[in-house]
């Protein structure tokens, strides 16, 4: 129990740090939009960029490399978190699932049922899905505000709750969100998912090869008509979770070189490391690499990646919306789009994560961990509504009318505030402050 706590907390402190850093891109993103600068703003983003070879031509717009081409990369990173969770995390029994993946699935279904009855037969009612999404970098970033007053089983079923959710945004898009296949190209891409699984099995896993075949495969989803952030999400399942050194052979080995008599005499205080030096070094951080698995080793070096620089660069570019002055608040600004989104948010979350986890208990199907009580849930439910990366994600794909996207850009910002405001709120009335001693 105690190295898992450990995990999860360094977990959270990860994200919640670097959710500070997306805030600050969000509100830049809004101000630079609403500046008199605002024409630079949306110049950059729809400067087109590409390749061009014998006539072939693969060009598209920045905001579009960034949405299709960096997003992969979360995508991919989010794919590696699901296979961990899975295997070895917080989704890898029934019995560590059920709760969390109930109330997921209220957190889903009802945020989607009130946004479809309140926009039923009006403009905007594809984008059913955006309210589905809760961002886990937000969320866990204001939880953790609350210091040590939060119970870690808590921090654990809001991660376990987020990531279910993140599965089910992916399917979603996969399935609802592409375009018209073509399907030689998804068939040809199969094909090659296929042999990197095939590669994974036999343990001949390479990077440089995964790599490459892991670029065309993007290529192919997104020539399919899928959007090939997917091709993130499928590549990660591929990367081996097996490790080449057991750790009770790593700490064996580890041992025999802190006690080897050659290193001993080779090892002094001196400015710059010695032959024998590097080279006892290089053991070290070669035994440390075939202690780790793959897809954990390829999720740690990425991670600060995408928190640092992907997401950060996604809000940028997505967040800006015009709010006040110029000709698109006079046609869209703060509307019943925006109103009907920023509701099912909140309100649907609230309902739904609560609802479906106190139906759970009441029939048996789960239980609470006992450091947690129904009002805890509750309180922690707004939290859910915070939807801001995975929710404009999903705008970008569902709407295609411009007014309207930036209707439903303001629904989620405002409803992602209202929903922190009153989580953090509820959670610092009802959890007790940490004794002082």
């Amino acid at each position: 129990m105690r190295k898992k706590a450990i995990g999860i907390q360094h977990f959270i402190q990860h994200e919640a740090f670097s959710s500070i850093f997306l805030l600050v891109c969000a509100i830049l993103a809004i101000l630079w939009a609403n500046s008199s600068f605002n024409e630079t703003y949306f110049n950059i983003l729809n400067t087109r960029f590409g390749l061009e070879y014998n006539g072939q031509e693969m060009a598209m717009p920045l905001i579009h490399w960034i949405n299709d081409g960096l997003m992969s990369i979360f995508f991919f990173v989010i794919g590696l978190e699901i296979k961990r969770e899975i295997m070895a995390g917080q989704l890898s029994s029934v019995k560590k699932a059920t709760l969390p993946v109930i109330a997921a699935l209220g957190g889903i279904l009802i945020p989607i049922a009130i946004f479809t009855i309140m926009n039923h037969g009006r403009p905007g009612s594809e984008g059913w899905g955006i309210p589905m999404a809760t961002d886990i970098a937000f969320s866990l970033g204001i939880l953790t505000l609350l210091g040590k007053r939060v119970p870690i089983a808590l921090k654990v079923f809001l991660t376990a709750f987020a990531i279910f959710d993140d599965i089910c945004a992916v399917v979603v898009i996969a399935i609802f969100y592409s375009t018209t296949l073509h399907w030689h190209f998804l068939f040809i891409a199969i094909l090659l998912l296929a042999l990197l699984f095939l590669l994974n099995r036999a343990k001949l896993y390479n990077g440089t090869v995964f790599l490459l075949v892991g670029i065309v495969i993007w290529f192919l989803f997104f020539e399919a008509g899928v959007h090939p952030t997917i091709a993130g999400v499928l590549i990660a399942f591929t990367i081996p979770a097996n490790k080449k050194m057991i750790m009770n052979d790593f700490l064996i080995s580890m041992k025999n070189m802190v006690y080897s008599k050659k290193i001993e005499e080779n090892i002094g205080e001196h400015k710059f490391l010695c032959h024998e030096e590097i080279r006892y070094l290089e053991k070290v951080n070669g035994l440390t690499h075939d202690a780790m698995p793959t897809c954990q080793q390829l999720e740690k070096n990425l991670h600060g990646f995408v928190s640092y620089l992907i997401m950060p660069i996604f809000a940028l570019a997505n967040a800006g919306v015009i709010i006040w002055g110029g000709n698109q608040l006079e046609s869209g600004g703060f509307n019943y789009f925006s109103m009907n989104i920023a509701t099912s948010l909140v309100l649907g979350k609230v309902i739904g994560i609560t609802g479906f986890t106190y139906l759970a208990v009441k029939f048996g199907l789960a239980e609470l961990p006992k450091s947690i009580k129904m009002k805890h849930i509750f309180g922690l439910s707004f939290l859910g509504g915070f939807g801001f990366t995975m929710s404009l994600f999903i705008n970008n794909l569902s709407i295609s009318d411009n007014l309207l996207e930036d209707s439903a850009k303001l629904g989620i910002l405002a409803g992602s505030l209202v929903a922190a405001v009153l989580g953090y709120t509820i959670l610092k009335m009802m959890l007790p402050a940490p004794s002082k001693q």
